[in-house]
């Protein structure tokens, strides 16, 4: 009886054995379905997840393809400083018909990849035309001159801004790492900072009137 036990476990050991060796070749054969499914979701989310060159602009260009962009032609910009700050003009040149060191002048920082840049800018336009005693000029806040100057030329809008491809202008003004900000300058002198975007020329008009009363 105990041999034919030890005989009987082991043809069951052996058997399962071999069950067991069966059962892993097909699995290396034909893999782990819900594996792979894990895997595709994972690409997805993080795929979903990922940036765009809109959101992350430095990404977009090379520093040598933005010093060798062409840069399209653009209106002249008032000659002096912008609020202390020399800058040069964007796909123009420094005209000495006016001045932003002296009466007042309002001075919006934008860039090319700003979505909310590209509703505002025409606003500010309507107030140029609408108070030529102003000076209304733009600081386009990216290295990437070329990319400005077609952005604002494709939104119509004829505005002078000067070119800022080094922070320079927020550095020195010690302004925070937001666009678009808008300020109001007195003589050569910031006198309000306004870092919103306006939602029109009624709200332009009637914020830069109230802060000059």
């Amino acid at each position: 009886m105990v041999k034919k036990s030890v005989v009987f476990s082991i043809l069951i050991a052996g058997v399962l054995t071999i069950g067991v060796i069966a059962l892993a070749m097909s699995n290396l054969t034909t893999g782990n379905p819900d594996a792979s499914d894990v895997s595709a979701e994972s690409a997805t989310t993080t795929q979903g997840d990922s940036l765009t060159d809109e959101t992350v602009p430095d990404e977009a260009v090379s520093e040598e393809d933005a010093s060798t962009s062409e840069v399209a032609t653009r209106p002249d910009c008032p000659a002096g400083p912008v609020a202390g700050v020399e800058l040069p003009c964007l796909g123009g040149e420094t005209s000495s018909d006016n001045a932003t060191d002296s009466g007042i002048s309002i001075v919006n920082i934008w860039a090319w990849w700003c979505e909310p840049c590209r509703e505002e800018l025409p606003y500010l336009e309507e107030i140029a035309q609408a108070h030529p005693e102003w000076n209304v000029v733009g600081v386009h806040a990216d290295r990437n001159a070329g990319n400005g100057a077609a952005f604002l030329n494709d939104l119509g809008v004829d505005l002078p801004s000067y070119q800022d491809d080094s922070n320079l202008f927020a550095g020195t003004l010690s302004l925070p790492g937001v666009i678009p900000i808008t300020l109001l300058v007195v003589d050569g002198e910031v006198k309000e900072r306004f870092i919103q975007p306006f939602k029109s020329t009624e709200e332009i008009e009637t914020t830069i009137t109230k802060a000059l009363a």
